[in-house]
Parts: C-alpha cells; structure tokens; sequence
C-alpha cells in the first residue's frame, strides 16, 4: 500500500504494545511531508478516530451478549456498541523519528492515546465466544488535523503503512508440519553465538489456533522472555512459544481429560527445534505455560521427567484427582516453581495447585510455590474508583511472572523466579 501513497500526502503507522491485560494501540506516528519543530504541534493538533474491524465471521463480546446467554467471565468484554468504532482520548504529542523517540525537529509526529484495562476501543485482539479464540481487529484510523503546521492545514490522515510491536518485532514467526499436524511457533534468539539456555513457553486458551503464530507472545505480554528485564538472568535465552492448533486441553477422551492430542507433536516441534540450533544448552532447558499451557507443562512434566532442567507451571488447569501416586513421582523429579492467585475461581487452587504442590513436597521434590492473594496493577498506572490499584481477574497470576514479580526465600536469601530458574541444570540425553 504505501508505494502508492504520494510524498507529499501524511500517511501513519499504528504502534501496538502488550500491557498486563493483552495487546493495545498506544500510538501512532505520522510522516509528515515537511521538517517541523517541536513547538509546532501539541494535544489540540489533531483528533484520532478509531475502528476495529473484526474478522470474517467473529463476533464482539458486545455482539455475543446480544445474541445469546454467555456464562464467561473476559477481561475485556464490553457489553455495549463503543467497543468497536469511537474517538481515541490523546493524551501527548510530539515530533519524533521514524521509530518515534521524540526530537525537536523531524519528518515525524506521534500521538500518544489512552489505554486502560477497560478501555476497549484500543484493543488490538477480539475475544470471539463462538470459538473461544483470541483474533487480531484491523485497526483503521482517520486522524483530523484540526490546527495548522506550516503550511499544512485540514489534512484528514488515512493513509496506513503498518503497525511496530515493540518486543514482539524481536521474535520470529514459523510453521512446522509434524505428522500432517501443522503448528505455529514463535521464537526468539540470542545474537550471539555462545551456549544458551532455551525457555519453552505455553499460551493459555484463547491464543491457539493456526493462523497467527504471534498471539502466543502478544495474547498476555509473553512478549516479555525477550525483553532484558528478563533474558539479563540468562546471559541471553533461546526462546519458543509454540501454538496449539486448538487448544493444549484437547484430550483424546474429552477436553482436560489428562491427556492432550497435541503433546506427541509438541515434542517433536521442541526437539526439531533444538536440534535447528546448535548452541542450546541442552542441560538449561526449561518449560511453562498459564492455564490451558500450564496443564500442558504439568503432562510434558509427568511424562518426560528427565528432559527439562525445570518448570514454572502459572495458574495450571491439571485436575489434582488426575495425577496418580506415580505421576507425583515423575513431576517430582524436576524442580518447579508454581505460581497462582487466591482470587482464581477459573482453576480453584484448592483442587488443583494446592494439593498438588502438597503431594510434591512431601514426596521431598524441590517445589517453589508463588501464592498471590489477588492480582492487580502494579504499575502505579491504573485505579479502581476508590483509588486502590485495579484489580485483575484471579485466573491472570501469569502477570507477576512477567513483571517478575514471583520471588521467595530460599537459603535466607531472596531470590525471583527467573534468578532460580536460570540456575536450574541437569544432565540430559536429547
């Protein structure tokens, strides 16, 4: 599209970053046909108006409701029309470079918008209840120049030329065919060449499917194993994020019945994977996931004991009644860090993680467990009305995993997650 934009029409790209509650439209910068300065522009320059347009045949929440009695709790549900098409709050303007850092004079204008837990319009994904899958909207915006800048004035902006995901444009983005099973995968790699450590990292629910590899890392900020706030314990990771066709729960039997149809294929998309590149540390191989991708981790745990140098199971969804005497010894033979909230009424702890863990410890497995009274903001951003922080919904305890906020005290020292989770080694035959 934008070889046909002429030069001296403004044209913008949208910048979309994953935040506690999932992905959303921050920004977007402007190429401007002329050099402006800085003070040229400010908040009343411009209006932003919003769309998302929802894939063939997805529904919006606000529709879904509508339609029919829906028993689920989302986090970004919307019961009325607003959540689709409406004028974005802004909230900073300035002039920047392509990559939008702010300068005092350049070719480049950013706007900065609101964003919220609730704040719908900027959502990037759409949680469709006829499949329970996450899907990416296309966003399209008309940004109205309201005031002049030189000697532009009343440009209406409509000219797209792509989107920037800070982090996520890190990864890479695959398919593999494994046995006529075609899974997606995200992964991430080290610059250099030495020996790395890789972390394996299972998405929950709604981010399976075979069309978009990266909703594994942008459904809920998974994004950040790539960031240096975390690849700093590692000296550098390896990081995959698969992509389950349906769902990591698809049991043989039925759907969370202990077993997964996928996990002969996830195995051997991990082992391809490993084999691709030669400077994994086999000995530093570690595996976790949240709800749906945390029960994955709990079977590929029980059932391939000697293969992972640790696991960090999140709000995980294996039944304890599903795990024998003999599977609590296999689990056992890794060391593993849990991670759960009080709040969780989507996987009570009392009937999974809980007993679970109690069964671990006292078969002697080293077990680390990370028990969160609620979830909630921690940014110091985002409030409830009475001005105490937003409280998330119980079942997303992943977001302390990558705010790297989980951390417990182990030989009179405090230690977090990532720090014990670097340090895991063992001896494998891969």
């Amino acid at each position: 599209m934008s070889e046909d934009i002429p030069e001296q029409l403004p044209s913008y790209k949208t910048v979309t970053e994953v935040f506690d509650w999932g992905p959303a439209i921050s920004k977007v910068i402007i190429k401007w046909p002329e050099e402006i300065e800085s003070e040229m522009v400010d908040k009343n320059t411009f209006k932003v108006y919003a769309r998302r347009i929802l894939s063939d045949g997805a529904l919006s929440p606000s529709a879904a409701f509508k339609k029919k009695d829906v028993k689920i709790s989302l986090g970004s549900t919307s019961k009325v029309d607003n959540d689709l098409q409406g004028y974005r709050e802004i909230t900073n303007v300035y002039v920047s470079d392509e990559n939008g850092h702010k300068k005092e004079n350049d070719h480049f204008i950013v706007i900065e918008m609101s964003v919220h837990p609730k704040n719908n319009l900027s959502a990037a994904l759409n949680f469709d209840l006829n499949t329970f899958f996450n899907n990416f909207v296309t966003p399209r915006y008309t940004i109205i120049q309201v005031n002049p800048i030189k000697s532009q004035k009343n440009n209406i902006i409509e000219n797209y030329t792509g989107n920037i995901r800070p982090i996520v444009d890190k990864f890479n983005f695959s398919h593999k065919s494994i046995k006529g099973v075609s899974i997606g995968y995200a992964s991430y790699e080290p610059s250099d060449d030495k020996n790395h450590p890789l972390i394996i990292w299972l998405h929950g629910m709604g981010e399976g499917g075979s069309d978009n590899p990266s909703l594994p890392i942008m459904g809920n900020k998974a994004n950040m194993f790539a960031d240096e706030s975390l690849q700093k314990y590692f000296d550098g990771a390896y990081v995959l994020a698969p992509q389950a066709p349906t769902f990591w729960m698809h049991g043989y039997k039925h759907f969370g019945d202990g077993t997964s149809i996928y996990e002969k294929t996830l195995m051997e998309l991990i082992k391809f994977y490993i084999g691709k590149h030669s400077n994994i540390d086999k000995s530093r191989i570690y595996v976790g996931g949240d709800s749906n991708g945390g029960y994955m981790t709990m079977i590929l745990l029980r059932d391939f004991p000697d293969f992972f140098a640790a696991g960090f199971p999140v709000c995980e969804s294996l039944k304890n009644d599903l795990i024998s005497e003999t599977d609590i010894q296999n689990i056992g033979k890794t060391p593993l860090w849990f991670v759960s909230a009080k709040t969780d009424t989507t996987v009570p702890p009392k009937d999974y993680v809980i007993p679970t863990v109690e069964r671990l410890r006292k078969i002697g497995a080293n077990v680390h467990f990370s028990f969160f009274d609620d979830v909630h903001d921690t940014s110091g951003l985002y409030n409830k009305e009475d001005g105490k922080p937003y409280e998330y919904y119980g079942h997303w305890s992943w977001i302390y995993v990558y705010n790297d906020l989980c951390e417990e005290i182990i030989n009179d020292k405090k230690v977090k997650l990532m720090e014990w989770l670097a340090s895991q080694k063992k001896n494998v035959n891969i």
